[in-house]
């Protein structure tokens, strides 16, 4: 790989993990760079043994080079939400050397640890507190060295940009890079080295802008798709055209036969050729002869919906149960009870996924843009009967994730198709191929009931959910029968697990329960409706629910919204994070729906709020909308969040990130919904899966961060605020109409009709 196709903040100037530890002058670790020059699979010491990260070594995770400049791996990927940043602040900070001095290598198998990918908001929780406790090591044992060659006690030094001197002594003084003189640390993670105070970080806590924009912003940066190996030949992949249809056989078009590979594999169907363009065209011009198919998924929504209700459950649990809840809905003054209902939903990634790999009889490398390339190796050594360690998966800049999207479906059709050809295969999905065969985020249906006493307090809440497990595509690729083409070749099994659908919040009513009935979807597989993660997995469609019926007992009981949650949550971080949203929105205390003068005006206006925690992260929300009569147009024309996620890396990054949930979490909630007939997903592209466009982009969004203290952890901000904001816009409708949206998307059809049914 050549310096130019290098993502922005990664250093090209070493390409192989061989050459990286035979270097001189510099502090060595057991990592490398991916590339070309490596594709031999993982180095391996003069034992022949692999020289794989171990993370109870300092090797693993950082390097000082012969200039002073510092190496850090991490286990983590840069999904583009400025992690990459956030690491480097903290490794900074922690060595005591400039930020522009701090390189980051991330998600390569044969180079940086295995920290189970990326996913959950654990990224800063675990990527940073161990890349924290590595500084913190590797300062340790720097000082002790620089204290020898000082002749001074450790208590004596000091350390500014990387040199570490005597203090009152400038003289005496000397550079980390000329300190380790070419030596590995050979060190244990002894757990005993403090990290800094807070109060002493140069970085960690402020705003730093990040590494990755200004080449983003240029055009410079470099992503998966930018990446090209000699030789490489280009796989495109052919899909059923309806459920169960069968492949009876193919026949190659147009395109000259001898440009055109063909692979047929059961229900697996691709062509390779030399060139990308042939490959497209051959794809287009391939006759392939499939059977007629069955019907495997229900009509539209409300069958889908009825049917959810109607099935019997695979598995059921609760949760959070106290007290006699049907007791007390049936001894109640009053009684409320809604449905809720959340749709199938893509991933819907900016650019289709991309992958290129190189299989060859002693190994495989992968370079793939997916969140976990650790769990992928497993999966590819298995499909291959390979070793683990004769796997390498390098994690390349993609177009974002949030989930298990189709990164690691594309991953395995270019290995499946490099072990066929023998060369180097690159397969870059179409439009068609990333929305219509992506996993997508489960649907689900709840049913809320709750009661109340004379005096209008709550003594009955009931949450009760039915739906598909997100996890019929794992969150992770461990086995080949996890992704899409060894289902449709058939004989691969895969690591479905259940995942239940709660809501999770605090109240605390006096009787509740929270019940979660799981619907079988196994027969999804090997379609594009099979059900996965998808960014914070469930919680929009849970909160949804749950925060949207708070909201019905809080205008039943004619409470304002805040007071009312504020009146049945007792944790103090909770109550704050609402205090300070209703403060920064300018929130005056009323009953909702609001009371209007007439009911001629063709825009109404309203506003509604919603809270969530997730993971030890707390958010509420405040959305301000306006609705046109007429037209049926919501429009989102204000955010307010408050956010306690912890102590705060980076805030610059922070405030972008959680404007990305915002905008991305609107989208969700007016806009997307998978469609489908009876024998193949209709949503194909961005006419018939629209998104959020920039004309409806929010005029305004504020953001409160809380608690931001050094003594508090950092508790992850990828997915929390994408949480409540269904339920906030949906009840800011009902503050501006008087009326319920139960069913998600509020499109404009959705709207009409709520108004005028």
């Amino acid at each position: 790989m050549s310096p130019a196709t290098a993502p922005a903040g990664v250093d090209r100037s070493i390409l192989s993990r061989r050459e990286f530890l035979g270097a001189t002058g510099a502090l060595i670790i057991s990592f490398g760079l991916p590339g070309p020059a490596s594709a031999a699979g993982p180095a391996k010491g003069g034992n022949g043994a692999v020289l794989l990260p171990d993370p109870q070594r300092i090797d693993s995770w950082l390097a000082v080079r012969a200039d002073g400049s510092v190496v850090a791996a991490v286990g983590k990927i840069e999904a583009g939400m400025g992690v990459s940043t956030a690491f480097a602040q903290i490794v900074a900070d922690e060595l005591d050397v400039s930020i522009e001095h701090v390189t980051l290598l991330m998600g390569d198998t044969a180079s940086t640890v295995d920290q189970r990918g990326t996913g959950s908001s654990n990224g800063i929780i675990e990527g940073g507190g161990a890349l924290r406790k590595a500084g913190a090591e590797a300062r340790l044992a720097l000082l002790r060295l620089a204290a020898e060659r000082l002749d001074a006690p450790v208590g004596d030094l000091e350390v500014v940009e990387g040199v570490v001197r005597v203090r009152g002594a400038a003289e005496r003084a000397v550079g980390y890079g000329e300190l380790i003189g070419g030596r590995r640390f050979e060190l244990p993670m002894t757990g005993k080295a403090v990290p800094k105070l807070a109060t002493s970080y140069r970085y960690v806590g402020r705003p730093v802008p990040r590494v990755d924009l200004p080449q983003k912003v240029s055009g410079a940066y470099a992503y998966l798709v930018d990446f090209k190996l000699p030789n490489m030949v280009h796989g495109r992949v052919i899909r059923p055209p309806a459920t169960r249809a069968r492949c009876l056989g193919v026949e190659a078009g147009e395109t000259p036969s001898e440009a055109v590979t063909v692979v047929q594999r059961g229900e697996f169907v691709a062509v390779v050729c030399a060139q990308e363009e042939h490959a497209v065209r051959a794809a287009q011009d391939l006759r392939v002869r499939w059977t007629e198919g069955a019907a495997q998924f229900a009509e539209n929504y409300d069958s889908l919906y009825n049917a959810l209700r109607s099935a019997r459950p695979k598995a059921t649990e609760e949760m959070d149960g106290n007290g006699d809840v049907a007791t007390a809905l049936a001894q109640a003054m009053r009684t409320i009870e809604a449905v809720y209902e959340y749709p199938f939903q893509s991933h819907a990634s900016m650019g289709p996924a991309c992958a290129v790999a190189d299989v060859r009889r002693d190994g495989a490398t992968v370079w793939m843009g997916g969140q976990k390339p650790y769990a992928l190796r497993q999966a590819v050594a298995t499909l291959l009967g390979l070793k683990l360690d004769q796997v390498r998966v390098v994690w390349l800049p993609g177009p974002g994730s949030y989930g298990m999207n189709d990164a690691d479906d594309a991953a395995i059709d270019a290995v499946l198709l490099s072990r066929e050809v023998g060369k180097p295969v690159r397969v870059q999905y179409t439009r068609a191929d990333a929305t219509g065969w992506d996993p997508k985020g489960p649907p689900i249906t709840v049913q809320m009931r709750g009661a109340m006493d004379s005096a209008g307090a709550v003594t009955a809440f009931s949450y009760e959910a039915f739906g598909y497990s997100g996890r019929i595509r794992p969150s992770s690729t461990q086995e080949p029968g996890d992704g899409l083409s060894p289902q449709l070749i058939g004989g691969f099994a895969t690591k479905s697990t259940d995942r239940f659908q709660f809501s999770d919040e605090s109240y605390e009513f006096p009787n509740k329960l929270k019940r979660s009935h799981l619907i079988a979807w196994e027969h999804s597989l090997g379609t594009g409706l099979r059900t996965a993660h998808l960014r914070d997995p469930d919680g929009m469609a849970t909160c949804f629910a749950s925060e949207s019926f708070v909201d019905e007992l809080a205008a039943e009981t004619r409470v304002d919204p805040i007071a009312f949650r504020l009146r049945y949550l007792s944790d103090e971080r909770e109550k704050a994070v609402l205090r300070a949203v209703g403060e920064r929105a300018g929130w005056v205390a009323r009953p909702s729906p609001a009371r209007r003068s007439g009911d001629g005006a063709v825009e109404l206006r309203g506003r509604g709020v919603a809270y969530a925690p997730r993971n030890g992260t707390i958010v509420a929300i405040v959305a301000e909308v306006t609705v046109n009569r007429e037209t049926g147009a919501l429009r989102v024309t204000r955010f307010v969040v408050a956010h306690d996620c912890g102590f705060v890396i980076n805030p610059g990054a922070l405030a972008g990130t959680i404007e990305a949930n915002l905008i991305q979490g609107l989208s969700r909630t007016v806009h997307e919904a998978v469609g489908f007939t009876p024998t193949q997903v209709t949503s194909v592209d961005w006419a018939t899966y629209p998104i959020l466009d920039m004309t409806e982009i929010p005029e305004a969004v504020d953001i409160v961060l809380l608690n931001n203290r050094p003594e508090m952890k950092s508790t992850g901000a990828g997915e929390p605020a994408t949480r409540p904001v269904a339920a906030a816009i949906a009840n800011a409708f009902f503050d501006a109409t008087g009326v319920r949206l139960r069913r998600v998307p509020f499109n404009a059809k959705a709207v009409k009709a709520a108004l005028t049914g």
